[in-house]
């Protein structure tokens, strides 16, 4: 074994150590990945898989469910897919969401599928929130609104979602509300 693996490993130890965690979940996982970058900065940058490796090698229990495997195997997929500061943003969000939720579904994949439904409520929820915030200029409230909207419909009916939205955007009510969404 390189001095620099052994040395990896003794971090990713060491800094498990000072967590004090008894039973490794997903979540504990990469809260030990952000502690080695926060404290090594480069050299404590690795991956959950690797993680999990040294750990188990070790002796530490890990326990990870159905659904935070699909996380720790999507993790890329679900990375900073929830954006809805503008209008055109939570378009784009819920795209990428209904893809991936296809492309789980088609493949069987429940946890990704039941991810895919967890990030969406997570974004209605947050719209919802920041809407009704009145320290939120009146405007971005209407936004926010629509998209918790948005977030709604697609959750319900994700098959049809993009017609109504179509048809949604082309209504003189959203026009006088927001006129035309641009593209960033």
């Amino acid at each position: 074994m390189s001095e620099a693996l052994k040395h990896k490993k003794d971090m990713i130890l060491d800094a498990a150590r000072d967590l004090g965690v008894e039973k490794w979940t997903v979540a504990e996982i990469d809260q030990l990945r952000r502690k080695l970058l926060a404290d090594h900065g480069e050299a404590g940058k690795t991956g959950n898989d690797y993680i999990v490796e040294v750990l188990k090698t070790a002796g530490w229990k890990i326990q990870i469910t159905e659904r935070e495997e699909a996380e720790d195997r999507f993790e890329e997929e679900f990375e900073d897919i929830l954006h809805f500061k503008t209008l055109y943003d939570a378009e784009v969000s819920l795209t990428r969401l209904d893809e991936l939720l296809r492309r789980f579904r088609t493949h069987g994949e429940r946890a990704a599928v039941e991810r895919v439904l967890e990030i969406a409520r997570l974004g209605k929820r947050r719209a919802e929130m920041i809407s009704r915030n009145r320290k939120v200029e009146e405007q971005k409230r209407k936004e926010k609104k629509e998209i918790a909207e948005w977030f709604r419909i697609w959750l319900e009916a994700p098959e049809s979602f993009f017609d109504w939205l179509q048809v949604r955007k082309a209504s003189p009510e959203f026009h006088a509300t927001f006129g035309e969404i641009e593209e960033e």
